[in-house]
């Protein structure tokens, strides 16, 4: 048994810095490694062992499910495409679809054999219809994980199956069901769906919590000798996603208690605020030897914060621009660095962007501020 660390705000490029640390509260998780991600913020709620490397297992293939979804986008595939069944696909051991090299099988069958039933020959076959080989979509598989900034994975098949080199970690693997989630809404639902029938074999979806937790809407379980069972689960209350990444739990039904206290821990302790308005002007600071003397500044995307439950209130902003901010500047450019503090504490740090395009001034308003500057 580990105690659940207290809050542990995301810190990576993407996401804000971290923060100091409370109390940990008296739940536990019985796992090897878990985390959970709150989808608004992009705030890590809290974590153990998160950046440590372990077996996937099967939630590999939420990477897979990735790239065959950019494919269908690209067109580079299409729904109601019949794909052939290689002899490698067929003899897939583990979890499997059961497809056949005589019975026609479509990209939409072999996406819902891959998600619902997990099936490792349903996995191989999309990964050669969208590559021609396993190991060239493996290959993009691990491009994918660098462009996401998935620092602890490597990628060493599209299954899941053990092989040497082949690791996750769960904060990764939260980064990667966050980003599907994002990216592909119109894909999300087969995560929800509890069975699927092909070739006269019906096999329920793995994932224990769609039958207990209304909310629960995914994703995926994942289960080696070496890994331990493993589920990434998510649910969605009150127009708020958490994701709960539970790796190495001692059984099924384990891995689905953990992952539910996991989500529960997570929707009854804290809260997300919005802080800011999509482009909302946060600040305008003062302009040097350009077109305009401010620029207006803020988040992109709005910002939201998670905060333990009932303590929004208590959280003080405050903005630092960098100074002198001389021109040229170009939408999205980072200006300066919101702070926040909790309870007088140190809490969170954002990066804060122009909103706008500061050109450079013609050669007088230039000389004029250059002037202004050295009297200051």
């Amino acid at each position: 048994m580990k105690i659940l660390p207290s809050v542990l705000l995301f810190c990576a490029a993407l996401y804000g810095a971290p923060v100091h640390a409370q109390e940990p509260p008296a739940s536990e998780i019985a796992a090897r490694s878990w985390v959970l991600l709150d989808t608004q913020s992009g705030q890590l709620i809290t974590g153990y062992q998160h950046d440590d490397k372990f077996d996937p297992a099967s939630l590999t293939k939420l990477m897979s499910a990735y790239l065959v979804f950019d494919a269908l986008k690209q067109k580079k595939i299409k729904p109601d495409q019949v794909v052939p069944v290689s002899e490698k696909a067929r003899r897939a051991i583990g979890s499997r679809m059961f497809i056949q090299q005589d019975i026609p099988v479509t990209v939409n069958e072999l996406i819902r054999g891959m998600i619902i039933q997990s099936g490792n020959d349903a996995t191989i076959a999309l990964a050669e219809a969208v590559s021609g080989t396993e190991e060239a979509f493996t290959a993009r598989m691990n491009q994918e994980a660098k462009r996401m900034g998935l620092a602890n994975t490597q990628f060493a098949n599209s299954t899941g199956l053990p092989a040497p080199g082949h690791a996750s970690s769960a904060r990764d693997l939260a980064q990667l069901t966050a980003a599907l989630i994002r990216d592909y809404p119109e894909h999300y639902p087969l995560y929800a769906q509890k069975e699927y029938r092909y070739n006269d074999i019906t096999q329920p979806n793995r994932n224990r919590l769609l039958w207990r937790d209304p909310t629960v809407d995914g994703v995926k379980t994942g289960h080696t000798e070496a890994a331990g069972y493993c589920l990434i689960s998510s649910a969605k209350r009150d127009n708020r996603r958490l994701i709960g990444v539970v790796l190495g739990a001692a059984s099924d039904s384990a891995r689905a208690a953990e992952s539910q206290k996991l989500l529960n821990y997570g929707f009854q302790n804290f809260d997300t605020v919005r802080l800011y308005e999509p482009k909302q002007a946060a600040t305008t600071p003062r302009v040097w030897k350009g077109t305009l003397n401010q620029v207006k500044a803020g988040f992109p995307q709005g910002l939201y914060v998670t905060v333990p439950k009932g303590q929004a209130a208590n959280l003080k902003a405050k903005i630092e621009s960098q100074q002198p901010l001389l021109a040229p500047l170009r939408t999205g450019q980072s200006i300066g660095t919101l702070k926040l503090e909790l309870n007088g504490k140190p809490y969170y740090t954002q990066a804060v962007v122009a909103l706008e395009d500061v050109p450079v001034a013609g050669i007088l308003g230039r000389t004029w501020d250059a002037l202004r500057l050295t009297l200051q």
